[in-house]
């Protein structure tokens, strides 16, 4: 099993040879896999890899299989393995995609037809048989009277093909006249001539597929998308041969000892993940069989990507080693804010926007926004369904559709979690649970009382998509009859889109009383977490899932980790915080539009974001470069209206109301009163910089110590100041971090702690260092040791973290400071002694087993010795850092 892996975001800038170059860097690090964004090929120019064109091949944008071998190769010298992240779920509807081409060029006859969910005999007349393809700038007519669309001769391949937007899409040879030259023929369907207009409109009726205006997508959508992006297709991978042609190329990896494990893509997208895994797994056994003997393994590495509700938790029926780990760093997140920070905070939020409404209720609303405007066609096509279904029963022959949409909207508005399995032999208890709150708050959302008309409904919503009763499933078991499987399927692959645009992509940017707790996987029900219940969540991931990855950033992070660190030292000071920030939203000009909350959200951005090693004077002595972190600021900001859908949106932007939030932004660069306030802001990012940068290292200690994989996103060892993708992706600054570690690491004794090793994230980098170096001597203890809390006493006795990890292999006790960071920045101000005087009469009382020692701190290399009665003082165990690992020396 990996031991830390670290996750490299691959394209043509980064590729597989510069992967290659990052080894030796890694390793000594202290990772001991490289977890590979997409490696096959995806559409030219991707940043991302997940716009899939060709499973069968690695991506030469990134250097081919090759370069894929001699990363491989390298990384073996060095003991590090290989994960790659696969994308079952989805490829990208284009014209470079073969499998997608051939269906546009002949329709249901196509071979690769199955690989995709398109319904061709839909409702519509005009879709039977065809694909939407809604691709034009403008209504059909209107693009078809501009030429957006006309015939072009590939002279390579000597065929006919329609060009749309600069891309050529394929014409079905039967409806190309035959005998023609094809300059001719060109001129003949030439869109600039009204007779050639003509003849091209009905050659386009004749198509597999039906252009038109990308508005449309959402209520006329006939085939499955990721999410609501009609860039993206998705992929029927429960079928054993599509799944076998989308697996071919990894598996043949995993076989030769190329790859060591996988992180799937989106699991949830798929119609039934259990069975997938299985499947998953059984391929991976038999590929496992031909390894090399210097790369044998007893298991291939299997993680999910998985976002899970805050008492949710993987499927016990699914064949993994866990999550990517976007619920941890929702838990540590939560762990380090202050509990009594959320009211008052929330009554600021109020304030400023008038809503007095519950997250819940807040969520609900755009949850109803996603049915109505976003997904209307997937919400539709599930209500036919459900309809046939009906129809085909006297006793519920007469709900109609109308009744049926009704009910479910209320249903699929109030579902707590992002999807059921039920697919796979019934509803688990977790299912059944969802499914019982989601029908109690339809019920409610429609007033249905007990007995009433919509109360029947819902019973009988809730046993339509029940997946019949509950028992084992063989891999490609569908439970119930094929209408009632058809309906559980479009319902459990519409949920997932639904949750996730309408929590991370809408709420989170609407509502923002702390906008360190609107990140990937949290809920906005869950400002903050005690202790006792954060290591509750630690041991079950422990019993069950020891070796899920645990994440603090990732390439979907909407703030970098120490980004929320920071914020996270607000709910500490929430009175003072709410001063300044009023003062600040106010300062800002509003262009007579921009509102306190859009206001108030670029405050906390601009707060959380500044780097710690600029100081304040960095506005006039490094203008260019505060311009480029304005502007980054400025690609945030227009996202994040966007996304809130509220001023503004992708779909209809609002652009005098975002020129008044971009105006917002260059005020600060103008000289004068925009300077200075921008300076006051900055000087205050600074003065809390340290504070963040304790509660840093606590989320950094823990990720790294407790059970589970830890995971590093590429760059992430030094401060991690982002913002949402794309930035949150920019190109990471090797040079300076592997000569940065060659300091540390020629370093005598424990690491440099200097004001100016706090300011580079240098000392972040270093404490990464030791404490993988801790997992790599103890792996047993890293891998298995449970987690018990110890007692502390004295008068800041609940401002400390500590526990304890046992196994055979040693004993290792992990400390590190909650809701007090403010108070122990001196750690990283270059006092220290002021830190340490927070501790003065605090003790961790160590158990009768554990207390005569010796131990070793794991950061500092010095003896740790606990008084006679097992007593450790923390002022002289935290002397130079607020957070420390110690290793028992017992064998």
């Amino acid at each position: 099993m990996p031991r830390a892996t670290a996750r490299l975001q691959l394209h043509a800038g980064y590729t597989l040879h510069h992967a290659r170059a990052c080894v030796d860097y890694y390793a000594d690090l202290g990772v001991s896999h490289l977890y590979l964004s997409p490696i096959t090929r995806a559409r030219a120019g991707s940043t991302h890899g997940y716009d899939v064109v060709d499973h069968a091949m690695v991506n030469p944008e990134l250097g081919g299989e090759p370069a894929l071998r001699d990363l491989a190769q390298a990384a073996r010298r060095r003991g590090l393995g290989l994960i790659a992240d696969i994308v079952p779920n989805h490829m990208a509807a284009h014209p470079d995609n073969v499998w997608w081409r051939d269906v546009l060029e002949h329709g249901a006859a196509s071979a690769h037809a199955c690989c995709f969910d398109i319904s061709w005999d839909g409702p519509d007349p005009a879709l039977r048989g065809k694909v939407l393809l809604p691709i034009l700038p403008e209504p059909y007519g209107v693009a078809l009277a501009q030429g957006a669309m006309r015939l072009r001769h590939d002279t390579d391949s000597g065929r006919i093909e329609l060009e749309v937007a600069g891309l050529r899409y394929p014409v079905a040879p039967e409806s190309i006249p035959r005998g023609l030259d094809p300059q001719i023929l060109l001129r003949r369907y030439d869109p600039a001539r009204q007779a050639g207009r003509e003849r091209l409109h009905r050659l386009l009726e004749c198509q597999h597929y039906r252009l038109t205006w990308w508005r449309n997508a959402a209520d006329q959508i006939n085939w499955r998308r990721f999410f609501e992006i009609s860039e993206l297709v998705g992929v029927r991978v429960e079928d054993e041969a599509v799944f076998d042609a989308v697996h071919a190329l990894a598996l043949r990896l995993y076989a030769q000892g190329v790859l060591d494990g996988l992180r799937i893509d989106h699991i949830d997208g798929l119609a039934a993940p259990g069975a997938y895994l299985r499947r998953l797994n059984q391929r991976l056994g038999a590929a496992g069989a031909s390894r090399p003997p210097s790369c044998a393994q007893p298991q291939a590495y299997v993680v999910a990507e998985k976002i899970l509700a805050p008492d949710e938790s993987p499927d016990p029926r699914w064949s993994l080693h866990g999550t990517t780990g976007y619920d941890f760093m929702d838990q540590v997140g939560a762990l380090l804010h202050d509990p009594d920070a959320e009211a008052p905070l929330r009554a600021f939020w109020q304030l400023l926007t008038g809503d007095l409404r519950t997250p819940q209720q807040q969520l609900e609303a755009a949850r109803a926004r996603m049915l109505e405007r976003h997904f209307p066609a997937e919400r539709q096509a599930l209500v036919r369904s459900l309809e046939q279904i009906a129809r085909q029963h006297r006793q519920t022959r007469d709900w109609s559709a109308v009744s049926i949409d009704r009910a479910l909207s209320a249903w699929l508005t109030a579902f707590p979690v992002y999807r059921t399995y039920a697919e796979d032999g019934g509803r688990s208890g977790a299912d059944r649970r969802g499914c019982d709150s989601a029908s109690k708050r339809a019920a409610a959302l429609l007033n249905a009382l007990p007995g009433s008309a919509d109360a029947a409904l819902l019973a009988q919503l809730d046993r339509w998509l029940d997946g019949g009763a509950a028992r084992p499933a063989a891999p490609e078991h569908r439970t119930g009859p094929p209408q009632q499987a058809e309906a559980l399927r479009r319902f459990q692959q519409l949920t997932p889109p639904l949750a996730a645009k309408a929590l991370e992509d809408t709420l989170f940017y609407r509502y923002g009383p702390l906008l360190s707790r609107n990140e990937v996987g949290a809920s906005p029900t869950r400002f903050a977490l005690p202790p006792e219940a954060f290591l509750a969540l630690v041991q079950a991931r422990a019993n069950d899932f020891p070796h899920a990855m645990l994440a603090t950033a990732t390439h979907d992070h909407k703030r970098g980790e120490d980004t929320r660190a920071r914020l996270a030292v607000l709910s500490e000071m929430p009175g003072q915080w709410r001063k300044s920030a009023y003062r600040w939203i106010q300062a800002l000009p509003d262009g007579g539009r921009l509102s306190l909350a859009d206001r108030y959200m670029l405050v906390q951005t601009l707060v959380g974001a500044w780097p710690a090693d600029w100081t304040a004077d960095a506005i006039e002595h490094k203008a260019d470069v505060v311009a480029g972190w304005i502007e980054r600021v400025a690609q945030w900001q227009l996202k994040a209206l966007r996304e809130a859908k509220i001023h503004s949106s992708w779909t209809d932007p609002d652009l005098a109301y975002e020129n008044a939030a971009r105006a917002a932004l260059a005020f600060l660069r103008d000289p004068g009163p925009g300077r200075r306030l921008l300076a006051e802001i900055a000087a205050y990012a600074l003065q809390l910089a340290p504070a963040g940068m304790i509660n840093s290292l606590a989320q950094t200690l823990l990720r790294n110590t407790l059970p589970g994989v830890p995971d590093l996103y590429q760059g992430t060892e030094l401060w991690d100041y982002s913002l949402v993708d794309p930035d949150n992706r920019r190109a990471v600054d090797y040079p300076r971090r592997i000569t940065m570690l060659a300091e540390a690491l020629a370093a005598e004794g424990g690491i440099f702690t200097r004001e100016s090793d706090w300011r580079s994230g240098a000392v972040k980098q270093a404490l990464i260092q030791r404490l993988l170096a801790a997992r790599q001597r103890h792996p047993a203890l890293s891998s298995h040791g449970g987690c018990v809390p110890l007692t502390v006493a004295g008068p800041n006795a609940h401002h400390v973290l500590a526990w304890l990890r046992r196994h055979e292999d040693g004993t290792a006790l992990i400390v590190a400071p909650r809701l007090c960071a403010s108070r122990l920045s001196g750690y990283a101000s270059g006092k220290p002694a002021a830190a340490r005087e927070f501790w003065a009469s605090t003790v961790i009382l160590l158990p009768d087993a554990v207390r005569n020692g010796p131990w070793r701190d794991a950061v500092s290399g010095a003896l740790v010795q606990p008084g006679p009665d097992g007593a450790l003082h923390l002022h002289h165990l935290l002397r130079e850092l607020p957070v420390a690992l110690c290793l028992s020396l017992h064998p």
